[in-house]
């Protein structure tokens, strides 16, 4: 593989190599730099092109997206994002099938590998589920991964805890221990069955749902069962307000203390989102949190689109990286354009730090990279380096909006987007070539994903507080005229 540019890796850091080239075999890495001296079976010049390596997305959407159904429906507890009373003691249910539950994890990794993401861990919403994930659902997930050539780190989500929003607007916590744990004891035996499998593009990590959802008896034994599989764990925590509180009020510790009372953190230790810490615009309390974080190896999981939506960011990313954070990138909502989600980051924190010089574009590239890569404890992914995963991605300089390239990488943080991503390889196996992936239908899978989307949408009155019909739940930007039925 040749292109106009190619970010190589070489001792320790990514480094441009202008008319470079890319050599592969049996799935990894050869070669990378200027006048390979060996035979090649194939050779493809992709031109005006930036060759780099893939994505590594560590909190990455793997359900339909129901952002859109909370963006401008607010506040959330009145709008179905937190369940009420009533519907769990009606009895909550699963309100998608088994059948759909697969498709939307093979449209969704069809959809990473769009983007040029070639390491995913599936996050998913557990508002319209009975409880947590199943094994069921991730066994069908394995085999969509393993078809679709993805790099996928697989585990259901399981939690001991669910919030609940009473009649008077208070929101709460339900606690159902034993089911958890049964739950955590199912995610440890599929661990251990499917860790490596598919030629090991399937790994297994653990899924505790969110702190505020976790018992600490399913944190600690979660941290037990990460240990001896040697796994990665991840866990929502630092990302709302009331999370925080809720734990401060319930522990007297704020979470990243709580974390570290319990040894729950560690270097295989994976943390979205960050944003809210002591010492942050939403926290009048002083504290250690990111230090805690940082002195016991674990990474945060930094998603500033999803973030910025909700109106928060972590302040920021420079001051983060700068106290020695490692930090790894997740895109979290659909689609997952991880270039859109840089190009976010950097903005929110140009503006947190009040300074256009507190962040450079190589540093969110990097995160995307070999962040993500670290986080994983994998040195063989996030780079191009002779002995790395042939985890490759071509990105089109030559679109009409990209405008004049001086330095690829900074155009790609100033005009580029991920449908710029043509060809993607991953294990050394073409997933993808001129925006094409074998077996999949685009526009069929669009609809499919539509009429699913109106059918869960269909349900939220069952589980919104005080069962408004969904005109109430559901805004509309300007008032709507229908036509008329014909006869």
């Amino acid at each position: 593989m040749a292109a106009r540019w190619v970010v190589g890796h070489k001792d320790g850091r990514h480094r441009l190599y202008e008319n470079g080239e890319v050599v592969f075999e049996d799935g990894r890495i050869v070669f990378v730099g200027h006048g390979f001296p060996g035979e090649v079976s194939r050779r493809v010049d992709y031109g005006n092109a930036l060759i780099g390596p893939g994505f590594v997305d560590c909190d990455a959407l793997s359900d339909l997206d129901t952002t859109i159904l909370g963006y401008d429906n607010q506040p959330a507890w009145k709008k179905g994002r937190v369940w009420p009373r009533s519907y769990l003691e009606a009895g909550p249910y699963e309100m998608y099938s088994r059948e759909e539950l697969a498709f939307q994890k093979k449209h969704a990794f069809a959809s990473l590998i769009r983007n040029g993401i070639t390491t995913a861990l599936p996050i998913a919403s557990l508002f319209y589920r009975a409880w947590g994930e199943t094994v069921q659902e991730f066994e069908d997930a394995a085999e969509a991964a393993a078809a679709l050539g993805i790099r996928a780190y697989l585990g259901p989500a399981y939690r001991t805890g669910n919030q609940l929003v009473e009649e008077d607007g208070r929101i709460v916590t339900h606690y159902d221990e034993a089911r958890g744990l049964a739950e955590l004891a199912a995610a440890i035996d599929f661990a251990k069955r499917h860790e490596g499998a598919a030629g090991g593009l399937i790994r297994a990590m653990l899924a505790p749902d969110r702190i505020e959802t976790s018992t600490a008896e399913l944190l600690r034994r979660t941290a037990a069962a990460s240990r001896e599989l040697g796994i990665p764990v991840r866990l929502h925590c630092c990302q709302s307000k009331i999370e925080y509180d809720l734990v401060l009020a319930q522990q007297g510790l704020s979470p990243p203390e709580w974390l570290e009372s319990l040894g729950f953190l560690n270097e295989r230790c994976l943390l979205p989102h960050g944003t809210v810490v002591s010492g942050s615009r939403l926290v009048d309390r002083p504290g250690r949190d990111l230090e805690i974080i940082r002195d016991s190896g674990a990474s945060i999981v930094h998603c500033p689109l999803v973030s910025g939506r909700h109106g928060n960011a972590i302040d920021h990313f420079g001051r983060y990286r700068a106290m020695g954070l490692n930090i790894a990138m997740g895109t979290d909502t659909s689609p997952p354009d991880m270039v859109t989600n840089l190009q976010v980051g950097m903005i929110l924190a140009r503006t947190m730090a009040g300074n256009a010089g507190a962040v450079r574009s190589e540093d969110y590239y990097d995160a995307a990279t070999i962040g993500g890569a670290d986080a994983l404890r994998r040195p063989d992914l996030g780079r191009l380096q002779p002995g790395a995963c042939a985890d490759i991605t071509v990105f089109e300089l030559d679109r009409p909006h990209s405008g004049q390239v001086i330095d690829p990488i900074q155009t790609m943080m100033l005009t580029g987007h991920g449908r710029d991503v043509s060809t993607v390889v991953i294990d050394g196996r073409f997933v993808m070539e001129n925006r094409i992936i074998p077996g999949i239908d685009e526009a069929a899978d669009n609809a499919r994903a539509q009429a699913q989307f109106e059918g869960l949408m269909a349900r939220y009155p069952e589980r919104t507080l005080g069962h408004p019909p969904m005109s109430e739940i559901f805004s509309s930007s300007y008032a709507i005229e229908r036509s008329e039925a014909i006869a």
